[in-house]
């Protein structure tokens, strides 16, 4: 597909919200370039889309594209895109006013290779991409030339034959037509040639800024480079200094070494003295230290075997105060519960006196009426009391129960887990049969085998 000179080409930039800005395909050209430099973009892979615009700003073409832009906001360098190629290459996409587009994507890219570089537009209601591009093309901020619509065509079996001296009106008619053609294509390749001049102008006001900043750095690098070399003459001159201290304090060093050396002889030497001189005088007064040492050993150790002895007799005494203490409080407590119990049976006395029966509810026996006789035998244990109501055992009567809440098989199996097999519930205590009522038929026999039965 070739460009023809009607047909614009032009970059926008999205973001999250939408369209974030739009360029002529020429001012894109002059930023991959490194000429300019996008710093809002700075370190950020942008989603860009390449589109072929017709004189009357309908899309006819949209390449979906990435590109990565660095800290200084340039554009990567190593970007290599044939967006025109891929804008003829490509596939149809949807129809966006003038027919379907050429649309080239992720997921519609006629070169594999360049598949990772692309990405798909959202087509969501409140999120359209394509939507998004035909309206922003149709408000023209770019400043793009537009043709008036044109008649639509008649087709070929509606036309007709007109006479001889109408002929002429048509040629002047195509004429005017093809001079409105080449009038739209010398203004747009002036305003194209406008455009560029203005790059060229901001080019050359960029390299003269970017002069002038290299002078200015270059000035701070000289003025950086000076302070350094006398900071750097300085310390040379503080180290000379600190050199000589330290070979004068070596001196003295090794002069207090020599007159400590000897000091170290001379009491050294009066040390001597004094140790054979006192030697015995030591030893006299070691003697003596051991002898009165011993003396306050033995005198301790019999103060604290007294003690000892002392404290031994309040322990006994303590010992027998406490049993003493433990025997009066298991009295008290039997007392108390006696006391409690007498409490209690006489209010449930009057409660039967005011003709108020005990019941209770178990599994298999049903609502029982206790009498006043069994409540203590029933609060002491109502599974068992339940049990002997059932003429069951206290055992059979707690298996049946659980058997009834969840009638199971409570085998277990050899992975270590139950059974769990749903069996048919017994609905008698009577008729429970440990090992034969909570089983299931497998198990049953298994548990017939073990047991000889």
């Amino acid at each position: 597909m070739q460009i023809k000179p009607q047909t614009v080409e032009a970059v926008l930039f999205f973001n999250d919200g939408g369209v974030c800005k739009e360029m002529l395909y020429p001012e894109f050209e002059a930023v991959l370039d490194g000429m300019v430099s996008m710093p809002e973009f700075a370190d950020q892979q942008m989603r860009v889309v390449y589109v072929l615009i017709n004189t009357r700003l309908q899309i006819r073409a949209a390449v979906f594209f990435f590109l990565d832009f660095n800290e200084d906001g340039s554009a990567d360098s190593g970007w290599n895109i044939p967006l025109r190629n891929l804008a003829e290459r490509t596939g149809r996409g949807p129809d966006l006013g003038a027919g379907p587009i050429r649309l080239a994507c992720r997921s519609q890219c006629p070169v594999s290779w360049y598949q990772m570089h692309l990405w798909d537009p959202e087509l969501t209601q409140g999120q359209n991409h394509l939507v998004m591009l035909r309206d922003r093309i149709k408000r023209n901020q770019l400043g793009l030339l537009v043709e008036e619509d044109t008649p639509q065509a008649v087709p070929a079996e509606r036309l007709q034959m007109v006479a001889e001296d109408a002929w002429y009106a048509a040629d002047s008619a195509t004429q005017t037509s093809i001079r409105r053609a080449e009038t739209l294509e010398q203004e747009q390749r002036l305003k194209a040639a406008q455009l560029i001049k203005q790059q060229r102008l901001r080019i050359a006001s960029l390299e003269q800024q970017r002069e002038a900043d290299i002078s200015r750095l270059r000035e701070l690098a000289a003025q950086q480079q000076a302070k350094l070399l006398d900071e750097i003459a300085q310390l040379r001159q503080e180290l000379l200094e600190k050199e000589g201290l330290v070979e004068r304090l070596q001196v003295q060093l090794h002069e207090q070494a020599e007159g400590f050396q000897k000091n170290r002889e001379e009491m050294s030497r009066q040390l001597r003295a004094l140790e054979q001189n006192g030697r015995a005088e030591a030893d006299a007064a070691r003697a003596q230290f051991d002898e009165e040492l011993r003396r306050q050993i033995a005198a301790a150790v019999a103060e604290y075997k007294e003690q000892v002895s002392i404290r031994d007799v309040e322990l006994a005494y303590r010992n027998e105060l406490d049993s003493q203490l433990q025997d009066e409080i298991e009295q008290l407590r039997a007392r108390c519960e006696t006391l409690a119990e007498q409490s209690g049976d006489r209010v449930l006395e009057r409660l039967c006196a005011l003709g108020v029966a005990f019941m209770a509810y178990h599994p298999g026996a049903g609502h029982l009426t206790i009498p006043l006789a069994d409540i203590t035998r029933y609060r002491h244990n109502p599974l068992a009391y339940a049990a002997a109501k059932c003429a069951v055992s206290e055992e059979q009567y707690k298996q049946w129960v659980e058997h009834y809440q969840q009638p199971v098989c409570i085998a277990t199996l050899s992975s270590g887990e139950r059974c769990n097999m749903p069996l048919d519930k017994v609905e008698t205590p009577a008729r429970f049969v440990l090992g034969e009522s909570n089983c299931c038929a497998r198990h049953r026999s298994q548990e017939r085998l073990r047991t000889g039965s």
